[in-house]
């Protein structure tokens, strides 16, 4: 395995990290299966992964409640006896914060559902501009360094979830954040914080930490012919997972990337794939493909948006642009069952493309001349019926 320093602090992770959100489970997402879990941990840290990220919502049914990640991770390592030898990620469920109490409360109950007297790196979960402006109502930075302060937690962070001057404000509300998980891959450059962020994170001297690689294995699936021939045409053979994970390490801003594992044959070729890739080992052919490729995704979307925002702000809230870019994406992708998670969970009900009162303001106001009520509708029709 390899390694790299992550940002500022004294630690050293592996290029990859076990992301705890889709681990093996039987008749219900809640329950874990403990048996085959337990190997791909085994596996994983024999091989050299010592990053593990989680959260408080990890293997719930329901995201008010504590899910079964936390517990089982815990259990994990104390009962191998090695909690120091692993870096544990763990998150504030920003969603359930309603008082200043219950973010200490919160804290306090994952300390013993992980079995720790520590966290590693804690974060502020999925954070947004209304999970950002609700916690600062309850002072969540002073919450911050008290956990620094007591040494629960030896670093602080947050994962995002918004768009890049929300990213902005937040990185600069607060001098002592130490690692940034945002989603990144080959095709999110210029997706929320994106690429603009990541260099944004990397110049502050913080950790960029990944999530999503295989946007939940859209980027594996269903690959189109013109790309898999795009990829013939390398001078070194990669497979689709390769490309999209190799993507990443060969950048030095980025310090680990987390996938979230689902069984032990992954395990075992994302451990194959990150215990060769070196920073930049790309090649500029490499990297022209690259382009390539998710120029051919491009061309499938079907909405002609820009982003260029004219449209807003709409009087109904609707995030017009979030609306298109998640319908584009699944269109381009051919993969309905991840890329609707970001459109209703990510995206404030009011924000949805149904919120359109059809006052046609907006279409008035757009350069390409997009009927942007008559694409809503049809937006919010695709989503609701996959």
């Amino acid at each position: 395995m390899l390694y790299r320093k992550l940002g500022k602090t004294d630690l050293e992770v592996s290029n990859l990290g076990f992301g705890c959100m889709r681990l093996p489970h039987k008749n219900k997402f809640s329950e874990i299966d403990e048996v085959e879990a337990t190997a791909m941990f085994d596996y994983a840290i024999e091989n050299g992964v010592n990053y593990f990220d989680t959260a408080y919502s990890f293997h719930s049914e329901d995201k008010s409640k504590g899910g079964n990640a936390e517990p089982f991770l815990g259990n994990y390592l104390d009962e191998r006896g090695i909690r120091d030898e692993v870096i544990i990620q763990t998150k504030l469920p920003s969603w359930l914060v309603d008082s200043k109490k219950s973010m200490y409360d919160l804290f306090d109950e994952q300390l013993k559902r992980l079995k720790t007297d520590h966290i590693d790196i804690y974060m502020l979960h999925s954070l947004r501009l209304d999970f950002w402006n609700q916690l600062n109502e309850y002072d969540v930075l002073e919450f911050l360094d008290s956990i620094l302060e007591d040494g629960r937690a030896k670093y602080v962070g947050f994962s995002f979830h918004d768009d890049l001057e929300v990213f902005f404000s937040i990185i600069d509300s607060y001098n002592k954040w130490d690692v940034i998980l945002t989603q990144m891959n080959y095709l999110d450059e210029d997706y929320k914080s994106g690429l603009a962020g990541l260099d944004f994170v990397a110049s502050a001297g913080l950790a960029n930490v990944i999530m999503e690689p295989l946007r939940g294995g859209s980027l594996i699936c269903n690959v189109p012919n013109e790309v898999s021939e795009l990829w013939e045409g390398a001078d070194k053979k990669r497979t689709p997972i390769e490309w999209a994970f190799e993507y990443l390490w060969d950048k030095p801003s980025v310090h680990s990337v987390f996938s979230g594992m689902s069984n032990l044959e992954q395990v075992k070729m994302n451990v194959d794939i990150a215990s060769n890739a070196q920073i930049n080992s790309f090649t500029d052919k490499d990297r022209q493909i690259l382009k390539d490729v998710c120029e051919i995704y491009k061309s499938r979307e079907e909405i002609p948006c820009t982003g260029c925002r004219y449209c807003m702000p709409c009087h109904n809230n609707v995030n017009i642009p979030h609306c298109f870019k998640q319908y584009n994406i699944a269109k381009s992708l051919n993969f309905i069952d991840k890329v609707s998670t970001p459109y209703f969970w990510l995206t404030r009900d009011d924000e949805r493309a149904d919120s359109c009162t059809y006052c046609d303001e907006c279409t008035m106001n757009c350069p390409q001349g997009i009927d942007i009520p008559a694409e809503l509708e049809k937006v919010d029709k695709f989503f609701n019926e996959n």
